[in-house]
């Protein structure tokens, strides 16, 4: 009997023990949602759109403080610490449906994704793209070859550009064997911004999809924490076996710690494969 009564006598403490853990781990979990939402969010890069600026497998922290973050299942937002500017790479909603990409004010009926751009066009802005040239306002963007090239992990080879917008030079890419996607001059309405891909010729923006709200913006990119050329699937990912090969290998030691911003005035140049 007094072995019994132990026994239940120490089932009870584990269980009490254990029930007072479960405060500290809801409260651990808030504050996690609460810093996710309110301040900053992590983004994996999933697509080519924005070589050689971010590679696929890029990891970003998004700043969601500087534009002020929105309040879930609401289209208003916490007010913010200054407005977007002009060649910021910005992290923002998307609604997807079957028939194609739109702005979230248009279907917001469809699911939502998290798409990443470079910020071109500000509110009043006229912006218009014809034969790879960006015109801003009338006035045909600088473009100028750097005479290097960029391959990805296929093999295909873009030719560099730096592209000189009003505030911040960055690096395009030209496809050699693709036209690109022209659009006539639009002017945007307040309240509204427009974003292109630094790989202009192979990608899905501003040029086909419109302009985007700015509640709809999370945050721009900044550092850079992780990056490895990984395009395998979710179930292979949590086996500790991808990690040990991959890490020598596949992980881009280089890139973690980078900040995405403007060119400096003298930069190191581009980057020359997408495995670099």
């Amino acid at each position: 009997m007094a072995e019994q009564s132990h026994e239940l006598s120490k089932k009870r403490e584990e269980k009490r023990s254990w029930l007072g853990d479960v405060p500290a781990l809801l409260g651990a979990i808030a504050v996690a949602l609460v810093i996710r939402t309110f301040f900053f969010q992590s983004f994996y890069v999933p697509s080519d759109s924005m070589y050689p600026s971010l590679l696929v497998g890029d990891h970003v922290f998004v700043n969601k403080l500087l534009y002020g973050a929105r309040i879930p299942g609401t289209d208003s937002g916490l007010p913010g610490i200054r407005e977007p500017k002009r060649g910021e790479v910005i992290v923002f909603r998307l609604a997807r449906g079957p028939a194609g990409i739109y702005p979230v004010d248009l279907r917001p009926d469809l699911r939502q994704d998290a798409f990443v751009k470079r910020l071109i066009g500000l509110p009043g802005d006229r912006v218009a793209y014809h034969s790879g040239r960006l015109q801003l306002n009338g006035q045909v963007v600088p473009k100028v070859s750097m005479n290097e090239v960029f391959t990805d992990e296929s093999g295909r080879v873009f030719d560099i550009y730096r592209e000189d917008l009003p505030g911040c030079s960055h690096y395009v890419l030209d496809d050699r064997h693709s036209p690109g996607q022209d659009m006539a001059e639009i002017q945007i309405k307040p309240g509204r911004y427009l974003f292109l891909g630094d790989n202009r010729d192979n990608s899905y923006d501003g040029r086909m999809v419109g302009t985007v709200r700015s509640i709809d913006m999370a945050g721009p990119a900044g550092l850079l924490y992780w990056s490895w050329d990984w395009n395998g699937s979710w179930l292979a990912l949590i086996n500790p076996l991808t990690w040990l090969r991959n890490l020598s290998g596949k992980t881009r030691w280089s890139r973690i710690g980078l900040f995405h911003a403007c060119l400096p005035p003298n930069d190191g140049g581009p980057p020359q494969t997408a495995a670099g």
